[in-house]
């Protein structure tokens, strides 16, 4: 493995990081309290990644296992504990503990520890997930073409057919 082309060709460098406080407000609220922080997005990356910071309350939130055809997905604990699905079982995390899930890897993740969580995810490359999360709120509402063209846009692939 070697180092990608470059993509910056100067010869001075450029003044161009980005910094988020912690106490920033998260960029959208799901109904049920959690809270997702956009802290780069494909789009803020040049499409090289996108990292969310999710915020779970003591409820049940999370998805049925799954796949995607485009990204890769990996999951960092931050606080309390998320149960996460490796392809073949539930995994139950803690903090620091990390989880990384190729293109087309198995997965879910599910917050069943009846206390708040915490975690980082990471998709690489940056597509736009935050259409995905947003739009999430409406998938009750949706008909069964609309619901399946909406994850077949996000690149979503459900085990069973559907969520």
């Amino acid at each position: 493995m070697t180092y990608p082309p470059p993509r910056y060709h100067g010869i001075t460098g450029e003044v161009s990081a980005t910094y988020r406080p912690k106490d920033t407000p998260p960029e959208f609220v799901y109904p049920n309290g959690t809270r997702v922080s956009y802290l780069s997005t494909g789009d803020s990356t040049g499409g090289l990644f996108g990292l969310y910071r999710w915020e779970c309350g003591p409820g049940v939130t999370g998805p049925d296992p799954h796949f995607h055809r485009s990204i890769a997905e990996s999951f960092y604990i931050l606080s309390g504990s998320m149960t996460i699905y490796n392809g073949t079982e539930w995994v139950t995390t803690e903090p620091g503990d990390y989880v990384h899930v190729p293109i087309g890897g198995i997965h879910g993740f599910k917050n069943r520890s009846g206390a708040p969580a915490s975690m980082l995810l990471h998709f690489s490359p940056g597509a736009p997930r935050e259409a995905y999360f947003e739009g999430l709120v409406e998938i009750a509402r949706m008909e069964d073409e609309e619901r399946a063209e909406f994850y077949a846009k996000h690149d979503n692939i459900w085990l069973d057919g559907k969520p």
